[in-house]
This record gives structure tokens, sequence and C-alpha cells, in this order.
């Protein structure tokens, strides 16, 4: 029997990068187990897709060697958490132990501009260069991914309330230029190299969406997409934290999109690959594409108007 490809964090939320890999895969007639955190309707649409379902927690050694034992290729993804390397490192030494072939890793895109002596802000960023780090040290076969901004986070979520209402994208980027990359591009790279790995191990790559330009320029293209003028209103970083502080959200999380902030501002962010492209045959989504195909998010219904 064909040994099951492992897709961490399946049931995902934003962006869902482990959800829509697991659907490709099993489109590509693979066999796939999904590791939920809990079981629930997400859990169940997975099984009814075709996905062996199991639940589990990163941060627990017992559950992951149920979650682990029989895969020999395995996705790994977790979401911006302050237990982010504990994490890795617990999972990559279960894996070890099961002698996976393959560890495909989900990390970020500014950890080609960090080193021994050089980091950011962000404590995200730190624990995912100590990350890279451990995994490179522990000689799993490990392939690293390193996506850009996703435009499903800041380009959709923090924006989508602006826009639909005020017809204004409120970041505080500045004059800065950005590459941003839907999810679904990254899910089509990631599910390349699980079907495939050996090629690839040993291996970073990088990805971008296919232009790299300011945020006026992105407005043009919200327009475009959505009939209506959108423009693009730079805001103070500091009042944006406030008002990220304001909705909930984990000091740890806003610390993290602080700083990314910090680095459109800088033009950090101001960086293309052709990655997506040579893996998987397709070039990825535009902003534009990704806009119209979420009109719906960014358009204001008959209650609101």
């Amino acid at each position: 029997m064909e040994n099951p490809i492992l897709v961490t964090g399946a049931a995902g939320r934003v962006g869902a990068i482990g959800r829509t890999v697991t659907e490709l895969l099993l489109k590509q007639g693979k066999a796939v187990r999904a590791m939920v955190r809990n079981e629930d309707q997400r859990a169940q649409a997975l099984r009814d897709m075709g996905a062996q379902v199991v639940v589990g927690n990163l941060l627990d050694l017992d559950s992951m060697h149920r979650v682990i034992a029989g895969c020999k290729t395995m996705y790994f993804g977790m979401s911006v958490s302050d237990d982010y390397l504990e994490a890795t490192v617990n999972v990559a030494a279960v894996a070890k132990h099961h002698d996976v072939k393959a560890f495909i890793n989900m990390s970020q895109m500014t950890l080609s501009q960090m080193s021994i002596t050089e980091t950011t802000a962000s404590p995200q960023h730190k624990l995912h260069w100590l990350a890279e780090q451990a995994l490179n040290w522990s000689g799993l076969p490990v392939v690293h991914v390193r996506p850009t901004v996703l435009l499903e986070g800041l380009f959709l979520i923090f924006i989508s309330d602006s826009v639909r209402k005020s017809n204004q994208i409120r970041l505080p980027f500045g004059e800065g230029k950005t590459s941003p990359i839907a999810a679904e591009d990254v899910a089509r790279v990631v599910a390349t190299l699980l079907a495939n790995p050996q090629p690839h191990i040993g291996k970073t790559y990088h990805l971008t969406g296919p232009q790299s330009e300011d945020m006026h320029f992105y407005a043009q293209e919200y327009s475009k997409a959505l009939g209506r003028a959108i423009t693009f209103q730079d805001v103070p970083v500091e009042s944006w934290r406030d008002g990220l502080l304001e909705r909930g959200l984990p000091v740890h999380l806003v610390d993290h999109l602080v700083t990314m902030a910090d680095l459109h501002r800088a033009g950090a962010y101001d960086r293309m690959s052709e990655d997506v492209l040579t893996l998987t045959g397709r070039s990825p989504l535009s902003v534009q594409e990704f806009v119209r195909k979420n009109a719906a998010t960014f358009t204001a219904s008959a209650k609101e108007t």
C-alpha cells in the first residue's frame, strides 16, 4: 500500500495552504494523511474529499508519533505563534525517528535577508530563522519554501473593510514596493514538491507574485478589478498597530505584522522570483486577478449602503 503524504495544518484558515495542498494531491490520486488540530466540520470536509484525517498537536510528542508513523513524505506548516520553534523541533525529531524521506518546510522570504548577525524586530522572523537552522542541522531531507507576503492576509483580511466602506487601501507601507503572492500559488508549489520531492531535497525556493510594485499601482489594480476608484492611503505604523491590538490580535502576531509593515516601507519586499513558474509551469496570480476572484469581499452589501 502506498505511504500517505502527510499534510499538517490541513484544516487551515488564513490562506488555507494546507487544505489546498491536500485537495491538489487528492486530485492527483495521491494518498493523503491530513493532520488537524480539532475534530470539526473542516475535518469532516477533508474526510469527504478522501483524505485520511488525524487529530494531532504539533507540540505533543505522542500525538506526532501517531501522525507521522507510516509517512515518508510530509509538509510542515504552522501559523504565526510564539511556540513555532518548539513545534518545528518537536516535529523534526519525530520525523527523523520515523525515517521521513522528504520534509517540505513552509518558511518566509524575509529569511533570505537574515543571518547569524542580521535579524529583524519580529520575534516570528527570528523563530523561523532558528527553525530553518535546526532543520538543516537535523540531517533531515528538507526543502525550504519561502513565500513573500500572502495576498490573503494584508491584501484581503486586513483591508477589506476599508476598501468596501471607503474605497481605500489603508496600510502603513509608504512608497515601498512589494510582490504579494496568492496562497493557492504557494499550495501549487508545495503539492508539486510533495508529489516528486527527491530532485528538490536540500534546496530553497523563493515564491513571489508576478509583479513588484508600490501600493499606488496596486490601488489601480483594485480599481480595474472592482470597477470603481480605489486609492492607497498610507497610515502611521503606530496607529495601525493600535488598531490591530484593538481587534484582539495577539501581541506576538501584531509585532510580526508591524515589522512586515516597516520592512515594506524600507523596500525589503521589493523582490522577484520565477520559482512558481519554473516549478509548476504556470504563472502566479496577479493582484488584479486575485481581487477579481474575491470581489464580493471588497464590495458593500445592500445592508452597508
